[in-house]
């Protein structure tokens, strides 16, 4: 994996043209075009990668920006969002590197990774639980259902809690 990236609002327009095009697919397979991801606009995207309890993560390859996640904290509690991967880099280990990286990078007081997706996304349902994640609970949403996922922080010398 190249290095781990930092990103920030003046990565908004790449970062969200990025995330519209991996979240189509998902759309189609939800049968929901609204899917927050698609829906969000240029400034609220900005707006995410600018505020201090959000961090933004990347990955760039020739300079295209080819991955990304956003973990906010919310007191102990590291909430995966928008992990994304470019359609064509997809299936190549970039969507776990960049969370395994980016849980790593997070602060301290960071004990606990929650996230969550929809139920006929494949690929997500098989790499969360190779990554440590365990199912939670399911919440309705549409005509589909939100499969939530935790997962307590791992440091070099074993779990945090």
């Amino acid at each position: 994996m190249t290095s781990l990236l930092r990103l920030g609002p003046v990565d908004a327009g790449e970062t969200l043209t990025l995330q519209r095009a991996a979240y189509v697919p998902e759309a189609r397979t939800h049968r929901n075009l609204d899917l927050p991801p698609l829906v969000e606009t240029f400034e609220q995207t900005k707006e995410a990668l600018g505020d201090p309890a959000c961090f933004a993560w990347g990955i760039r390859e020739s300079g295209r920006l080819v991955a990304s996640v956003r973990i906010v904290v919310d007191g102990e509690a590291g909430l995966v969002g928008r992990l994304i991967v470019a359609p064509d880099r997809q299936g190549h280990g970039l969507g776990s590197s960049l969370l395994l990286a980016a849980e790593a990078a997070m602060p301290e007081p960071v004990t606990v990774f929650r996230l969550f997706t929809g139920e006929r996304s494949a690929g997500p349902l098989r790499m969360y639980p190779k990554l440590g994640y365990v199912e939670t609970h399911r919440t309705p949403e549409s005509d589909y259902e939100l499969v939530h996922f935790e997962k307590p922080r791992v440091r070099p010398g074993g779990p945090v809690r």
